[in-house]
């Protein structure tokens, strides 16, 4: 019986939600549009509409990736927290290479000062 009364109230309180945010775009057009556009104004079904627009559109309105990224964890993060700073180095210098198809990561220790002092070092 308590599941039955949970899935009454959580489809009520999804419905009571859509009603403020179509009440609210409604109020917001009615309130803005006519004034700066010059435009019409809409009623509530109108404005449920815009809503549903907009979330099709835009694909707002969800819990989004965030709530997914919380529910599940992310393997290669996991893996990351585990690795050595070395092991870290060597996985940014890899990437790098095949990112970019350089053979060295450019921006080694303190941002290749070592190679700038072998470049004034030979031209001298």
């Amino acid at each position: 019986m308590k599941v039955h009364f949970y899935k009454f109230t959580h489809v009520l309180l999804h419905l009571l939600v859509v009603a403020g945010l179509g009440a609210i775009v409604m109020w917001l057009w009615n309130w803005l549009m006519p004034a700066i556009a010059g435009w019409a104004g809409i009623d509530f079904w109108q404005a449920l509409g815009l809503l549903a627009l907009a979330r099709i559109l835009l694909g707002g309105f969800d819990r989004g990736w965030m709530h997914y990224r919380h529910r599940h964890h992310n393997p290669f993060h996991e893996k990351w927290i585990k690795m050595t700073p070395e092991e870290r180095k060597d996985f940014i210098r890899k990437r790098h290479r095949c990112i970019c198809g350089k053979h060295d990561f450019p921006f080694e220790g303190n941002f290749g000062a070592e190679k700038k002092e072998k470049a004034t070092g030979e031209n001298e």
